[in-house]
């Protein structure tokens, strides 16, 4: 848990420095830090301790990215979270993507990363794969990505998917196919609850 959002974190650091010094872009969504203690005369000798956020605490970004959350498509803070995993997934070629991002305002708590099943970089995240294709299907561009030069994603999943219809239409009929299951996805991470 900590290894996860701290990663994200190093991330986000790197998308303020790019974005802040835009022209009208404002204030960057931040992700606090979160620390592991331990505490060896304790029943359970391990815990997490973060800055407590108070206030409304928001999810920007649901993980399976099926969940329309008008909060997020309408807030400034819910735009500038989109754009930050947009920002993500266009620096990493689609190999990693910060999902699961929540809290109150402009600063996230108990994010999760999603990377292609070899990780990225040396690095497994806790988010099943899907999120990345469902990212991308449905991420749609806002006014913070034009600022930052994302490039649409839209044509990008639309390019993919016609040559894909493409290749199934030149393909020999079924009884010539080998036919393969793929391996199963990782499971979406399990949550441990821990002490704040």
């Amino acid at each position: 848990e900590c290894y996860v959002q701290n990663t994200a974190r190093e991330y986000a650091k790197i998308y303020a420095a790019e974005a802040e010094p835009l022209e009208g872009f404002g204030e960057v969504p931040e992700i606090i830090p979160i620390f592991l203690v331990h505490r060896p005369a304790n029943n359970i000798p391990y815990a997490t301790v973060e800055e407590e956020l108070v206030g409304e605490f928001v999810k920007y970004s649901v993980k399976d990215g099926k969940e329309v959350n008008f909060l997020r498509r309408d807030s400034e803070a819910g735009q500038k979270c989109c754009t930050f995993q947009h920002w993500v997934y266009e620096k990493t070629n689609g190999s990693l993507l910060v999902t699961d991002l929540q809290g109150v305002g402009m600063k996230l708590t108990d994010v999760g990363i999603a990377t292609l099943a070899k990780g990225y970089k040396g690095f497994k995240g806790n988010c099943s794969i899907s999120f990345i294709e469902q990212f991308r299907a449905l991420h749609q561009c806002n006014k913070y990505c034009e600022m930052l030069g994302l490039k649409s994603l839209r044509t990008t999943h639309q390019k993919q998917r016609k040559a894909t219809s493409m290749k199934s239409k030149n393909l020999p009929n079924s009884s010539t196919i080998k036919k393969t299951v793929p391996k199963k996805a990782r499971e979406p991470r399990d949550f441990i609850s821990s002490e704040h």
